[in-house]
């Protein structure tokens, strides 16, 4: 199984889930917050990362769920 990040991105009125670098979407749901629960799944099965994206699609948020030499200090949580 190969590593890809999982992006929640904007479709519509709706979210998608997409591995990166994948054209269509893994899953698309009605809220964002169940997106980013599947993505997270996903991730933490594939030792991956979770890339927010706002409306416009901008960057929001990222958590790493991988195996990271020199993990970041995570202040939110």
């Amino acid at each position: 199984m190969s590593k890809k990040n999982q992006h929640v991105v904007p479709k519509g009125n709706e979210w998608a889930v997409k591995g990166e670098g994948n054209e269509k979407a893994t899953v698309i749901v009605d809220t964002q917050a169940e997106a980013i629960r599947i993505a997270r799944d996903i991730a933490i099965n594939q030792k991956s990362e979770v890339v927010i994206h706002r409306l416009d699609g901008t960057i929001r948020d990222k958590d790493s769920y991988g195996n990271d030499p020199v993990p970041p200090k995570d202040s939110k949580h």
